[in-house]
């Protein structure tokens, strides 16, 4: 096959990209730039789809610039899930206390409808199976029912349309709000065995209004990722993006999966090349731990079953911890040797430098890995909610082992203390799959910035007690979206196929099975933590 190339975009937290890729998964140009995001409030992120979508077409227009238009065979999407709000005439919609309708999206990481969350958990509806038996408060029908309960006259009775983000876009691009099956089965509550929105479920929880006109403002008609949305780039969108009208622009994915649908198909020597064999791992502000299967299974405190949401005929079951890459930049930052560190690493990135660091303090002590550093200091790392498998926003982090020390040799070892503990959460999220009876996995698949901390890596192979695979592309999401856009303009004929042509090689880390009776204890430890906090709110229940 001669090469083609396609433009894969991806909003994050953070960010907007764009990337010119083609047919054989080659990243030949990349853009990045800021998004804007507000924070009126404790809780309350917000951002702009306006500033959004100017973003997009900065990216999209200078990834393409060198290349004829016509080289441009299909344009994918994948973005953070979001909640976009647009009043009845399409335009930008305020879902701020402000009122300041550019600030018309709440982010994925907004936790202000903690109370509604816990009013749709305690409906047990049967809907709640396809979510671990808990919705999150980072999904999208929490939000929308605080919108109605908060911004009634504001908002609410104002609405036209709400969109999960990626939807958003591919509606910006065709005018068609088709909405995926990714998007909505996995952060709307949709039900995906039954292919329909759950009039039964909107009633139960009083916003019924969801219902009007076949659920107009939600979408009427659902497609799956991949799939060619409408005719393609409209005449406005192909004018901001700098492409042909008519390009085609496929059906979207949340970023994380995304990842995962690039990842998966990634492959290694001596590695089950097997889609089901393996866990991906989408590291970033928060992690993604995306699995397929084509078993039906019922894991408490996973998201899924998700039927079709990555790969058609296999159901998704996502974890994730809400603080990752977040996580461990605040304890670095907030540790009083912080300026040290950075003046000592010179031009190292600071992870790069404590981990240096973590050598010489173990070859300091004559011992034979920096792991056994933390024999006395232990972490529980949810200091932003766990989100799986225990899917509780109100869990807090906890520490054992503070000492009064203020050295960098202390903020290294706490460094190490909190990456032990986050692969210590993915192992608890495999673990918990495999009691929920899921067929053991065979390799471990890390991307986002983390794929390039060694000491990250060789924590979760040897926590986790499997080879992780480090692709040799760092793009992935990207490359997931320009997978999308490849089914699109039909030059692979599924998901699984362009996740197979277009993914990369990997590095393999294999674990260290000297330190497997240390991190057992560890872990051991891990579980025993969470435990303890838990006698520590029944104690103080008031």
């Amino acid at each position: 096959m001669s090469k083609v190339y396609f433009v894969g975009v991806d909003v994050g937290t953070g960010s907007c990209r764009a990337a010119l890729i083609d047919s054989t998964g080659h990243v030949h140009e990349v853009h990045v730039r800021e998004t804007k995001t507000w924070n009126p409030l404790p809780d309350h992120y917000e951002q702009s789809s306006e500033d959004i979508w100017s973003g997009i077409c900065e990216c999209v227009q200078i990834v393409t610039r060198n290349y004829p238009k016509e080289k441009v065979s299909g344009i994918g999407f994948d973005a953070t899930c979001s909640l976009v709000a647009l009043d009845k005439n399409d335009k930008p919609l305020s879902v701020s206390t402000t009122g300041d309708n550019n600030q018309n999206i709440i982010l994925w990481m907004d936790h202000r409808a903690e109370k509604e969350a816990d009013q749709i958990n305690a409906t047990k509806h049967e809907l709640l199976k396809c979510v671990g038996g808990k919705v999150s408060l980072e999904m999208e029908i929490p939000k929308v029912m605080w919108l109605k309960s908060n911004l009634n006259e504001k908002c609410w009775s104002k609405l036209g349309k709400l969109f999960d983000l990626p939807d958003f876009l591919t509606w910006k691009c065709t005018g068609d709000d088709t909405r995926s099956l990714c998007s909505i089965v996995c952060k709307w509550n949709y039900d995906g065995f039954n292919q329909t929105w759950s009039r039964d479920f909107f009633k139960t929880l009083g916003i019924e209004e969801l219902c009007a006109n076949d659920f107009a403002i939600l979408g009427r008609n659902v497609t799956t990722p991949g799939a060619t949305i409408g005719n393609g780039l409209n005449e406005a969108a192909a004018r901001d993006l700098g492409l042909n009208v008519g390009t085609p622009v496929a059906g979207s994915m949340i970023d994380a999966h995304a990842g995962a649908l690039c990842l998966l198909g990634c492959h290694a020597d001596g590695i089950d090349e097997a889609i089901s064999s393996k866990m991906a791992l989408i590291c970033g502000t928060s992690s993604c731990h995306m699995s397929v299967q084509k078993e039906l299974i019922w894991p408490s405190g996973i998201w899924g079953p998700y039927i079709d949401a990555i790969f058609p005929g296999f159901y998704l079951h996502e974890g994730g911890q809400s603080a990752t890459g977040i996580l461990l930049d605040y304890i670095v930052k907030s540790h009083p040797s912080y300026k040290d560190a950075m003046e000592n690493a010179g031009t190292l990135h600071v992870f790069e430098y404590l981990n240096q660091q973590l050598v010489r303090m173990a070859e300091a002590q004559k011992l034979s890995s920096v792991h056994y550093l933390t024999k006395d200091f232990h972490v529980w790392p949810d200091f932003h909610g766990n989100r799986s498998p225990l899917g509780d926003p109100t869990i807090k982090g906890m520490i054992c082992g503070l000492t009064i020390s203020s050295t960098v040799d202390n903020l290294a070892l706490t460094y190490l203390g909190f990456v032990q503990a986050l692969s210590y959460g993915t192992r608890h999220i495999l673990d918990q799959l495999k009691d929920s009876g899921r067929k053991p996995f065979h390799s471990l698949l890390i991307c986002g910035g983390l794929r390039k901390n060694q000491l990250f890596v060789e924590t979760h192979a040897e926590a986790c007690v499997m080879p992780v695979l480090i692709p040799d592309e760092g793009e992935m999401v990207l490359v997931g979206s320009a997978m999308l856009a490849a089914c699109a303009a039909k030059v692979f004929p599924s998901l699984e196929v362009a996740s197979k042509e277009m993914a990369s090689r990997c590095e393999v880390v294999w674990p260290n099975p000297a330190l497997r009776d240390y991190h057992e204890r560890k872990y051991k430890i891990f579980r025993q933590m969470i435990t303890d906090q838990m006698k520590y709110k029944e104690i103080m229940l008031l």
